[in-house]
């Protein structure tokens, strides 16, 4: 089948009290109509035309693709007056489906059955409502068939009572749209031109419509005002919390979830609540995510548990390793297997070999460290001299004492010890002890100064 997109996204969205566009407010962490253009590719569009309107550069820049073109609304005087904007960049597909970049959480296989049910024919998609206040209605005679389409301002009082309302989705031929497109008035209570106009051009050519109720009417809502934003973003988590749970995840709240990209899971993964996860995630077989957690482009392996809250962005972490709490994994870290990053450490641009441990209150940056190597509390790599970043490396079978300084460019040679307290500035030989030496003594005449007035005691 072969058809094109045409998003809607001119609007300014005045009860958003904003000056970014209303299709750019973010939604799960992208762009309202980057949602509704990644289902469009998803369908297998062969045109997306997205007409724009105020803050149409940004919109432009929001979205790219060599699929994708672009029509100018200005002024904005109607979903009619869009689609003649969009009429020049039509190619020749049969079937046209109209989107709206404010109704970011139709499903690909709603639309699918839209587009089925099109034939040679107009498809609308409706929704049954409990309260359709504010909604075009849709009209149908005895037989059912769908004869017009009334806007809330143009309705009479017993149209007003109809619970079927139009959600403005719909699929057109093509051809016979670039013949109504130029029918349309505005003749109404706005002033502007109605795309739901072509429904009566429709019927009086005797081109068949029909009506698909969507199955839940919530992903046809669309967004007017930051509350309703606020309500979409709860639905659209809902949706991905029930796609986890459904596929073996355990949310300790469902509730209490926030995806905002791609999320992967194996089999027994558990996920504590107020996590967030962002960019492409992938958690393996039995990982354990504690409660406020931030992960962002990570992959996780297989048994690693992730205490409570940690922050990892643009690592790569092996299986059977233990993180935090309070840990900190910043961009071009990979751990391999049995690795423990404790409390309160941070490790950055660095690779950290099977089975060694960065327990509490150390910083590791730009270093390659090997296996079995301990790096005690306190320790950090002097990285940066001011003006450019140097590497540690740190061989097997290290161990490094409490509040150590590693000052780069340096390394530390296999089955070292460096002692508590000492500063790193030249490579170390392998095996024995690194320190620098020091004296303790005692002076038993001195006292502790105190402030006037204070009783000694």
């Amino acid at each position: 089948m072969r058809f094109q997109v045409v998003i809607l996204a001119a609007g300014k969205g005045k009860r958003m009290n904003s000056d970014l566009p209303k299709v750019l407010h973010p939604l799960a962490g992208k762009p309202l109509l980057a949602h509704v253009v990644t289902t469009a590719r998803e369908l297998a569009a062969e045109r997306i035309c997205v007409v724009h309107g105020h803050g149409g550069e940004l919109v432009r820049r929001a979205v790219t693709g060599d699929d994708l073109v672009f029509a100018l609304q200005e002024p904005q005087l109607g979903t009619g007056h869009a689609l003649q904007q969009a009429l020049p960049q039509l190619s020749a597909a049969p079937l046209t489906l109209v989107l709206y970049g404010d109704v970011p959480l139709v499903r690909a296989d709603t639309l699918r059955g839209l587009l089925a049910a099109a034939g040679k024919g107009i498809a609308i998609l409706t929704a049954e409502l409990a309260d359709p206040g504010g909604y075009g209605r849709i009209l149908r005679n005895k037989a059912k068939r769908v004869t017009g389409i009334v806007e809330q301002k143009d309705a009479t009082a017993a149209q007003r009572r109809i619970r079927e309302i139009n959600t403005g989705i719909m699929v057109l031929p093509t051809a016979k749209l670039k013949q109504w497109l130029p029918k349309l008035r505005n003749k109404n209570a706005q002033g502007e031109y109605y795309l739901t106009d072509v429904v009566a051009l429709a019927v009086k050519d005797r081109v068949p419509v029909t009506g698909v109720v969507a199955a839940e009417a919530a992903e046809t809502e669309g967004v007017n005002s930051r509350v309703q934003l606020a309500q979409l973003e709860r639905l659209y988590q809902k949706r991905q919390a029930v796609r986890l749970l459904e596929a073996g995840v355990t949310l300790a709240d469902p509730a209490r979830f926030d995806q905002r990209g791609m999320l992967g899971c194996g089999r027994d993964v558990a996920i504590d609540v107020n996590c967030l996860f962002e960019g492409t995630v992938e958690l393996a077989d039995g990982v354990s995510i504690g409660a406020n957690c931030v992960l962002k482009d990570v992959a996780i392996g297989p048994g690693t548990r992730i205490e409570p809250f940690c922050h990892l962005d643009g690592a790569r972490i092996g299986a059977g390793c233990r993180i935090g709490p309070y840990a900190r994994i910043r961009p071009g870290t990979q751990l391999a297997a049995e690795v423990h990053i404790g409390n309160f450490v941070e490790v950055k641009a660095s690779e950290m070999g099977e089975a060694s441990k960065a327990n509490h209150l150390a910083y590791v940056g730009d270093s390659t460290v090997g296996r079995n190597v301990n790096i005690g509390a306190g320790t950090i790599t002097c990285n940066y001299d001011g003006a450019n970043k140097h590497r540690t490396v740190i061989e097997d079978d290290v161990h490094i004492g409490s509040d150590v300084q590693l000052v780069a460019p340096v390394r530390v040679a296999r089955g070292a010890t460096v002692g508590a307290g000492t500063t790193v500035w030249r490579d170390t030989p392998p095996g024995g002890l690194v320190l620098n030496p020091k004296s303790q003594e005692h002076r038993a005449d001195w006292q502790r100064p105190r402030k006037p007035g204070k009783n000694k005691s």
